[in-house]
């Protein structure tokens, strides 16, 4: 067994620890680490397989905005977990039955679409200075151009639809519906509340103010 295996098996290992700490943290937080530990070693497994743009991408994309957003907004939220924990024994056994059904689902798709074949001349005969990265650039900025534009105009509308439905209204604004000027009434504008005296005025004293020798 080379070092690549031995890292392979390493890497392999703590990511399905972290996979299973995932769904079984009883800390939201805690259970966003582990996600991020995940991804970490799943890129450290495509850069094993020498798929560097793709080992790269998951750590910028993924761990360094994602995950760190949904980090943030954990943190943020304070969540009731004695809430968030009622009716799971409850729906336990259906989520059992439909993970086992999954589970041998991908098996099935994995077994039946990689079985073991050995790396074709082709791959083998690639110069030291070959990069899948530019190689990978070249095929989706020529031949699939187009999906990559559909698919960048999609994620547009999905951006802007997002904000629409979330700032339905901004409360720092300071704009005037005309609307409700015409329409107002001097009696919504100013209200009299008739109110009692809380204490009772002083008595004024004039006698102590006159000259002597004369009646107030």
């Amino acid at each position: 067994m080379d070092y690549q295996t031995g890292f392979f098996y390493l890497f392999s290992a703590v990511l399905l620890f972290a996979g299973y700490r995932v769904i079984t943290a009883r800390n939201p937080v805690h259970a966003v680490l582990f996600l991020m530990l995940a991804f970490s070693q799943a890129a450290a497994l495509w850069l094993l397989l020498k798929a560097e743009f793709l080992g790269i991408t998951l750590v910028l994309v993924y761990l360094g905005a994602v995950m760190v957003l949904f980090l943030f907004v954990v943190m943020m939220l304070d969540i009731n977990l004695d809430t968030v924990r009622q009716g799971f024994w409850k729906h336990f056994p259906m989520a059992t039955v439909l993970g086992v059904f999954v589970a041998a689902e991908l098996i099935a798709v994995l077994w039946a679409g990689f079985p073991s074949i050995s790396a074709s001349p082709e791959v083998a005969a690639k110069a030291a200075n070959y990069s899948n990265t530019r190689e990978l650039g070249v095929l989706l900025y020529t031949e699939y151009l187009y999906p990559i534009q559909v698919a960048g105009v999609i994620l547009l509308v999905a951006m802007i639809t997002a904000i629409a439905l979330t700032l339905r209204q901004r409360k720092d604004s300071k704009a005037i519906n005309p609307n409700l000027q015409v329409h107002v009434r001097a009696k919504d504008r100013l209200v009299v509340l008739p109110m009692n005296a809380t204490q009772k005025a002083a008595p004024i004293v004039e006698a102590a103010a006159a000259p002597e020798g004369q009646k107030p």
